[in-house]
């Protein structure tokens, strides 16, 4: 099967220049990496020089969406399988690519997505948060899913992810002007569809955030947002239960292991993001004024009336 890349790039940097290392060393190579770059003038020119598998397209600030921008990059592959990451992600081996196309062996599937991994040494509670949500055995999701895992069958990122090109199309592509969780609406559709999702824990790549508590209050927040106004199955699975287990099962190990320290800047953090979340859910009985002041993406209402 061939495979592109899309990557959106905003100001990037030594991850970036990392990333497209270890990318050029796959066992199996991508044919091309687009990278969508956000203002020509933050981009240093001499970062794709030696790798001629590499174009760059420019677009200005006010341009960027989250689906829309990505889409645009989806556009210019004619690739059977079309991969996504971020600027700041970077492959945990050669393999990636690899393993990421293995899951596209089963018919069924129509997106897959890689796992994430933190450093321990930077930030435990982020390390150990993401083996939760991104543990080391693949699975597959189907409809047939949503009774037992809810939300989380939509869970897709594209931090690191691929989609079989003519199911990505059959879907719409990512929706346009969206303010976050492209990825977790396009898998909505293709449940919806009978598609399957597909996580490959072998497919993995380093990423986290060192996010602030109100820093994570604005992030959820945006994701409530994206759940809210895309409808569909969103509305009709529980989100609240896979968050509860994520909290208590991280509550024991911090307990067991004696990290005692690391629980109230944990529950801080936790609080933050439930506030946030509900704060998202009911977005629409709020004045644009205080949306901007709870939001991550104050761009995204630019245009924005209320209802």
């Amino acid at each position: 099967m061939t495979i592109d890349l899309v990557i959106p790039t905003y100001k990037p940097g030594e991850k970036l220049f990392e990333s497209l290392r270890r990318l050029s060393r796959q066992t199996v190579p991508f044919g091309t990496i687009f990278l969508i770059n956000t203002e020509k003038k933050y981009f240093p020119d001499h970062l794709t020089e030696q790798y001629p598998n590499v174009v760059v397209k420019h677009i200005k600030k006010e341009e960027f969406d989250h689906g829309a921008t990505r889409d645009y990059g989806a556009s210019l592959s004619d690739a059977e399988i079309i991969a996504f990451m971020t600027d700041d992600a970077v492959p945990g081996d050669k393999y990636m690519v690899e393993n990421l196309l293995k899951a596209f062996e089963d018919p069924r599937v129509g997106a897959a997505y890689g796992r994430q991994m933190a450093d321990p040494k930077d930030n435990y509670l982020e390390y150990y948060t993401r083996i939760f949500n991104y543990p080391p055995e693949s699975s597959i999701k189907t409809k047939a899913d949503l009774p037992k895992l809810g939300i989380k069958t939509f869970f897709c990122s594209n931090v690191c992810s691929a989609y079989r090109k003519k199911d990505y199309e059959a879907m719409g592509g990512f929706i346009h002007k969206t303010i976050f969780n492209e990825d977790m609406i396009m898998a909505s559709r293709l449940i919806g569809a009978d598609k399957a999702i597909a996580y490959q824990a072998d497919a993995a790549v380093w990423h986290w955030h060192n996010y602030r508590c109100f820093e994570q209050l604005h992030r959820n927040f945006d994701l409530a947002v994206s759940q809210v106004s895309y409808g569909g199955l969103f509305l009709e699975v529980s989100s609240e239960s896979e968050g509860m287990k994520m909290v208590l099962h991280t509550l024991k190990h911090l307990l067991f292991t004696g990290r005692f320290f690391k629980i109230p800047k944990f529950m801080a953090d936790t609080a933050c993001k439930f506030i946030g979340y509900k704060l998202g859910r009911n977005y629409k009985k709020f004045p644009k004024s205080l949306i901007l002041k709870l939001t991550m993406n104050r761009s995204y209402w630019d245009s924005y009336e209320k209802l």
